[in-house]
C-alpha cells in the first residue's frame, strides 16, 4: 500500500474541500493515486449527506430576504452541528441565497422549498452538496414568507435570532424599533387571543398551587389564578409589553402615538427547542492531529 503522507492530504483537501479525515481515507482507498482519489470524494458528498442526517444540527443561523419596497420577504432558520459551521462562508453564502429563493417562491413547507431551482440544481442538491464539503448535518429547519398588508422590516442579532415585521403605516425607524425590541423581549404573540391556551391554563395551575401553599383559603384561589394569567399575557404579548426604550409607554400606546399597526411579526431563536448533543471536541481534535 502506497504511503500516505500528510502533504498529500492536505494538497486533496485543497483541491475538495472535503474534511480531512475524509481526504486520508480516500487516498487510501485510491493507493495514493490523487486523481482517483479525489473521484471518490466527490461521489460519497452525496452520501455523506444522507449519513449525516441522524446527527443533530442545533447550532445554524437564521436568514433574511426582504424585497426593496418591503411588500414580498422571508425568513429562514438553517441548522448545523457546529457554531463553527454556522460561521463557514459556504453555509452562510447558502442561507443567504436560500432566503432570497423562498421570498421568490411560492413555497408553503420545507418538502417545497427544497425542489425549488438554486445555484444551477435544486436547494436540496445544493444542501447535500454542501453537507459533503464542510462534513457536518445541515438542515433548513423552518421559514416564513409573511402575507404582507404594510411594508416589511427586520433585525437580526449575532445571527442567532432574527425577526421579520409587517408594519402598516409608520416609518423605519419605528419598524427598526419595532424588530429590535421583539428580539429584545421575545413577545409569544400580538394580543392575548395568539397565546397558546395550554400556557395559559399551565400559569392558572401554577398560581393555584402556590397560593394553596401559602396559606390562601379557597375563596381566593380563582382571583389570584385570574391575576397572575393577566399578568403574564402582559409580560408576553406584544402590544401589552413596556417599550424598551421607554419603559412608561406600552407598544400599543407607541403605535397609536405613530398611527401605526404590526400585522404580524415572526421571531426564530436558533436552535431553540432542540435537544443538542455533547460533542468531545478534544476528542475531534486528537484524532485530526494523527493525519
Amino acid at each position: 500500500m502506497a504511503e500516505i503522507t500528510a502533504s498529500m492530504v492536505k494538497e486533496l483537501r485543497e483541491r475538495t474541500d472535503a474534511p480531512m479525515m475524509d481526504c486520508k481515507k480516500a487516498l487510501s482507498e485510491a493507493e495514493g493515486d490523487m486523481t482517483r482519489a479525489e473521484e471518490i470524494l466527490r461521489v460519497r458528498f452525496g452520501n455523506k449527506a444522507s449519513k449525516a442526517a441522524g446527527r443533530v444540527a442545533a447550532e445554524g443561523t437564521v436568514g433574511i430576504n426582504i424585497s426593496a419596497d418591503g411588500k414580498v420577504g422571508a425568513l429562514v432558520e438553517v441548522n448545523s452541528e457546529t457554531d463553527f459551521c454556522a460561521k463557514n462562508e459556504d453555509f452562510l453564502k447558502f442561507v443567504n441565497e436560500l432566503a432570497a429563493v423562498i421570498a421568490a417562491s411560492s413555497a408553503s413547507d420545507v418538502a417545497a422549498v427544497s425542489a425549488l431551482p438554486m445555484s444551477g440544481a435544486t436547494v436540496e442538491e445544493t444542501r447535500a452538496q454542501l453537507v459533503g464539503k464542510i462534513g457536518e448535518n445541515i438542515t433548513i429547519r423552518r421559514f416564513v414568507r409573511p402575507a404582507v398588508q404594510g411594508k416589511l422590516a427586520s433585525y437580526v442579532h449575532g445571527s442567532k435570532i432574527g425577526v421579520i415585521l409587517d408594519l402598516v403605516g409608520g416609518d423605519d425607524a419605528l419598524a427598526k424599533d419595532l424588530a429590535m425590541h421583539i428580539a429584545a423581549a421575545k413577545p409569544k404573540s400580538l394580543d392575548a387571543s395568539g397565546v397558546d391556551a395550554s400556557l395559559i391554563e399551565a400559569e392558572r395551575r401554577v398560581a393555584i398551587e402556590k397560593a394553596k401553599e401559602a396559606g390562601k383559603p379557597d375563596s381566593m384561589l380563582e382571583k389570584i389564578a385570574d391575576g397572575t394569567v393577566q399578568k403574564f399575557l402582559k409580560e408576553v404579548t406584544l402590544l401589552s409589553q413596556a417599550f424598551v426604550k421607554d419603559d412608561k409607554m406600552t407598544i400599543e400606546q407607541l403605535l397609536k402615538s405613530k398611527g401605526a399597526s404590526v400585522a404580524s411579526f415572526t421571531m426564530y431563536t436558533v436552535g431553540e427547542g432542540i435537544e443538542k448533543a455533547v460533542v468531545d471536541y478534544a476528542a475531534e481534535v486528537a484524532a485530526a492531529a494523527k493525519v
